[in-house]
């Protein structure tokens, strides 16, 4: 479960993760966070407050489900709960993470889900990454028929198939990808990963769907111009 995503190699000095960890009858819990992570106190602060409020959400779930199993009569299984968060990327400006949080609830699987944070250090907030662009439709204009066009061509070749048509999965907007946003040389952002979560842009079993690409100058006639000096063109 602990992957590092293509194209964004972690350096090893941002790779000591503190670790908070339990365990009950009712779930298993543990969220973790990347060093880096935790130097900014704005950022810990917030990473604090997500885990409490994903602990209680889990502790909340797990304990009412255990009621419902009683009451109805089939056997409650152990809830599970996992996130971690990891460095894509730290420049002079921003540091760039990625979270992937597992969930089993006593199905017949557990779920994964992927989600993106910038920090921005010299104002010490933190951002959605898709807030250093112009907006959606900017994004969807430079990015969606390429990612379609790969979305294809991966899909088909997961499957098996010559081509994949399939009206239950179409391809999806940029708007519903998870936005990744990394660096060659931890200078200037000059690559964005375009990551489509379970069942976003397939079954299950297919698993998710991860497209990185260079910054070009297109790309960058779609950040905002505050955030200009941060991006380059990658080679």
């Amino acid at each position: 479960m602990h992957r590092v995503w293509r194209g964004f190699a972690i350096g090893a000095a941002l790779l000591g993760a503190p670790a908070v960890a339990e365990k009950t009858a009712d779930y298993t819990f543990a969220y973790v966070a990347p060093s880096a992570a935790t130097r900014p106190p704005g950022l810990r602060q917030w990473l604090d407050r997500d885990r409490a409020r994903f602990r209680r959400t889990v502790a909340t779930e797990a304990a009412a489900d255990r009621v419902e199993a009683a009451k109805d009569g089939y056997p409650f299984h152990q809830h599970e709960a996992t996130r971690t968060w990891k460095v894509v990327t730290e420049t002079p400006f921003l540091l760039s993470l990625s979270a992937e949080t597992y969930r089993y609830t006593g199905g017949a699987h557990g779920g994964t889900a992927i989600e993106s944070l910038v920090w921005d250090k010299a104002r010490s907030r933190r951002l959605d990454p898709r807030a250093l662009f112009v907006s959606a439709e900017a994004l969807q204009r430079v990015l969606g028929a390429r990612w379609c066009v790969w979305l294809s061509r991966e899909r088909a070749r997961r499957l098996q198939a010559d081509e994949v048509d399939d009206p239950v999965f179409p391809c999806p907007k940029v708007a519903e990808l998870t936005l990744l946003l990394g660096s060659s040389d931890r200078r200037a952002i000059d690559r964005v990963g375009l990551i489509a979560g379970q069942y976003v842009a397939g079954a299950y079993a297919e698993g998710m769907y991860e497209m990185t690409v260079p910054v070009t100058p297109e790309l960058l006639t779609a950040v905002r111009p505050a955030w200009q000096e941060v991006f380059r063109v990658g080679r």
